[in-house]
């Protein structure tokens, strides 16, 4: 099957691939929350995609094995690196200067600019329908972050931690665009575990850094059940995000990380004792509505 463009409608699994993804994301995020005490960010980084690529390698072992061309190996090895390591490592660069909520909302933007790179790069086409879908996503995250998502104030650090958390999503967004001539040559599964590896080598440099090694008997029980958890879903996660690129636009599978807040705040209500607010079911709205408009098939614009 094709990825799907243009007017054509996205396939029902590729649309509840990424919506897996997105949910996953976002209880990443609860449960990232809860071992980042005990772990340095490098040191939890190299761990969830050493037992994602664990987790993966004896399914493409036994039978999804792939031979790649020499000429492809370093750019999928970089697209590991640039969505494992760079992403990551910006992310948490932003989140020491602007609140999570504020992150959070400016993460979403996510969607956006995968749409406009892949409109530039020819991919896919603009339209108006497809537009409105992106903008109501975004604004449901911040409907639902509330006051949360405007936290903090407009200082010197806090520009460059947006600028931060803006350009991990542009890498995010590179990522997803780029990915796509691979996902058709090779099986997504085989393309995941082999950049997924990549990324290990290149962040087990700063977890290292951080004493990786000195840290590990100080994680409990709960923290490494935190740190399975997040490592296993990350690898299935990871797959299921190539495969929905795979068989979908990249504008079509990326609208669906306004999910992971959505989660993680749900889930914080569950299992946190946090409060729900008429913002909330507005913000689960506006997304809902967004990932329909952005999933429809539709008229380009011309």
């Amino acid at each position: 099957m094709t990825p799907a463009a243009g007017g054509q409608t996205t396939p029902v699994s590729a649309m509840l691939a990424a919506a897996t993804v997105g949910v996953q994301v976002g209880s990443a995020m609860v449960a990232t929350r809860f071992v980042i005490d005990q772990l340095g960010p490098g040191s939890l980084a190299f761990l969830r995609y050493v037992i994602g690529v664990l987790c993966l390698l004896p399914v493409v072992w036994i039978g999804v094995r792939a031979r790649f061309a020499v000429r492809d190996l370093l750019p999928m090895a970089l697209l590991g690196v640039g969505q494992f390591g760079i992403l990551i490592a910006l992310l948490n660069v932003g989140l020491q200067y602007v609140s999570s909520g504020r992150a959070a909302l400016l993460f979403a933007t996510f969607p956006l600019m995968t749409m406009l790179l892949a409109a530039v790069l020819g991919i896919e086409r603009l339209s108006f329908q497809r537009t409105l879908g992106v903008v109501l996503t975004i604004a449901g995250v911040g409907f639902a972050l509330g006051d949360a998502a405007l936290a903090g104030t407009n200082s010197g650090a806090q520009w460059l931690g947006m600028a931060a958390v803006l350009a991990s999503a542009l890498c995010g967004a590179v990522c997803s665009v780029f990915y796509r001539p691979y996902l058709q040559r090779y099986p997504p599964l085989a393309v995941s575990v082999y950049s997924m590896a990549a990324a290990v080598v290149v962040l087990a440099l700063p977890a290292l850094a951080e004493g990786l090694v000195y840290d590990l008997p100080l994680v409990d029980r709960a923290g490494w059940a935190a740190v399975v958890f997040i490592g296993m879903g990350s690898g299935g996660g990871y797959y299921l995000w190539l495969w929905a690129l795979a068989h979908a636009s990249p504008t079509s599978v990326t609208v669906f990380l306004s999910v992971s807040p959505l989660t993680a705040m749900f889930l914080g209500i569950w299992l946190l004792d946090e409060t729900a607010t008429y913002l909330l079911a507005l913000g689960l709205l506006c997304v809902a509505a967004g990932i329909w408009f952005a999933t429809r098939p539709v008229r380009e614009i011309t």
